[in-house]
């Protein structure tokens, strides 16, 4: 009994961001647990080959290539997808970028592409998917965020705001949305191995200083995201809504 609380079988789940990376990971892992999965891209080539390979294993895939920062290709794409193939239970809101530099030095515009990218992404997408899902009195929303949701380290400030944003909106869908049987929450990495980190995970010096940073002394990898998202997307977590769960080795927990 206890098993199938976090049994995905029927259920449908649309991954942003998600031809490499965390979002792979992800949307690899709710397939296993039985979800039918939408890849989503802007990059319709990587996209494709991200479809291939998840089909290759066995999985069934759709792919939505929408680009998450325009609101109105969003509700085109999302209301589309629910009139022609059928409702969306579960999404994970993963698009998101980065960008380094001492906050002096910022670019303007590199500023304003996070905020499109890490915070008005999941509003667009969070709201179009959430129309569906409050007329069927049920869903999960699960949105990215990261251990710069609750700290800051130099040089990703803008970054740093975004990821807050996102924990922040997060709780606000709860409190909006948890009345129509919807369930928003956060899931919050720590540093993994990612391409998205690849200039961190390349770098012996930032490697050394995180191993010791982080009480379980390593950089994360993608695949320990799965469980606690399989967790988030499933009905063992009926009754929690809009807090954020840290997966990051400690340290978040760790002076």
């Amino acid at each position: 009994m206890s098993l199938t609380l976090f049994d995905l079988t029927g259920k449908r789940a649309l991954i942003t961001g998600s031809s490499q990376g965390i979002g792979m990971a992800l949307a690899r892992g709710l397939a296993a647990a039985g979800a039918e999965v939408i890849l989503n891209g802007r990059d319709a080539t990587k996209l494709a080959t991200a479809a291939a390979a998840l089909t290759a294993e066995g999985y069934k895939v759709h792919s939505l290539a929408f680009d998450a920062t325009d609101h109105t290709s969003v509700r085109i794409a999302i209301d589309r997808f629910e009139a022609e193939t059928g409702p969306i239970d579960i999404l994970v809101n993963n698009a998101g970028m980065q960008h380094r530099s001492p906050l002096e030095d910022f670019p303007a515009d590199a500023f304003e592409r996070l905020l499109q990218t890490n915070v008005a992404s999941v509003f667009h997408v969070g709201q179009a998917v959430a129309r569906h899902m409050i007329s069927r009195g049920a869903g999960k929303i699960i949105n990215i965020c990261s251990v710069q949701s609750a700290l800051a380290r130099p040089g990703i400030a803008p970054y740093t705001a975004t990821k807050g944003a996102v924990a922040n909106l997060t709780k606000g869908m709860a409190t909006d949305w948890a009345k129509y049987g919807l369930q928003c929450n956060g899931l919050a990495p720590g540093y993994f191995d990612t391409p998205l980190n690849k200039a961190l995970v390349d770098d012996p010096t930032f490697t050394a200083w995180l191993a010791k940073r982080t009480p379980a002394g390593r950089w994360g990898r993608v695949e320990e995201l799965v469980g606690a998202c399989i967790f988030l997307s499933s009905e063992a977590s009926s009754f929690v809504n809009g807090t954020t769960l840290y997966v990051d080795g400690g340290i978040t927990a760790s002076l």
